[in-house]
């Protein structure tokens, strides 16, 4: 695909929810880190040109704010960012701060279908559709229809929390992992337990050495979906 043929916009178009903008207007952390959402989205716009234009396998991260790298001091010092310096591939960042699994579904899915076979996949979602009821009631049927739509061997997180939708979310993905190939990033292991120093100003998204431990989650497990494909 030409450099140019590839048009995606890293946002969402939506402003901040209610919550997040007052309190962007009262503590100054949280207006820090919200402030990197257009510096970061475009810095992967132009990331996302320059690998689709260059050759090799190709890695598409799909996600929210968290796999764009709020928090980190760079958009490329978030987990992805931590990975793609140890990979030899190339990686298409389609993350948006504030997506949500419609977001995924509507808009990173087809993107993803647009650059041709990937040799790796990665979603990490949901916690944005877990801060409010009215997403929260969409979210199984929703990740239901995601999971399904991710080519086998995609590398997929689960929930941290134990509230009883993000449980059930952690269900759907585990069904998803035994019946549909997919791979397991194991966000309840014992690295990412403790954060503690790891996050960000705003408290809510962690900082460069929070995004380590996810990187070292996310790590082992495209290992192990690597190793899958090279073995079929």
């Amino acid at each position: 695909m030409a450099l140019q043929e590839f048009e995606y916009d890293n946002l969402t178009g939506r402003p901040p929810g209610r919550l997040v903008s007052v309190a962007s207007r009262i503590l100054p952390g949280v207006r820090e880190v919200q402030d990197q959402t257009v510096p970061f989205a475009l810095a992967w716009q132009q990331h996302n040109r320059a690998a689709i234009a260059a050759d090799g396998p190709l890695w598409v991260a799909l996600g929210d704010s968290m796999t764009v790298g709020l928090g980190a001091p760079s958009h490329d010092r978030g987990w992805v960012g931590q990975v793609a310096a140890t990979l030899p591939m190339r990686v298409v960042n389609l993350a948006m701060s504030g997506a949500r699994v419609p977001d995924v579904l509507e808009r990173q899915i087809p993107a993803l279908r647009s650059l041709g076979e990937a040799a790796l996949v990665t979603l990490m979602i949901g916690s944005n559709d877990l801060m409010n009821r009215e997403h929260r009631l969409r979210l199984p049927d929703g990740m239901r229809r995601l999971l399904d739509a991710l080519p086998a061997g995609s590398v997929v997180s689960d929930q941290p929390g134990n509230s009883p939708a993000a449980l059930g979310v952690n269900t759907l993905i585990a069904d998803a992992v035994r019946d549909r190939g997919l791979v397991l990033a194991d966000m309840r292991g014992p690295r990412t337990a403790s954060w503690r120093g790891r996050l960000a100003a705003d408290h809510f998204h962690p900082n460069e050495a929070g995004y380590a431990a996810i990187a070292a989650v996310f790590g082992d497990a495209i290992d192990q979906s690597l190793r899958g494909s090279r073995e079929l």
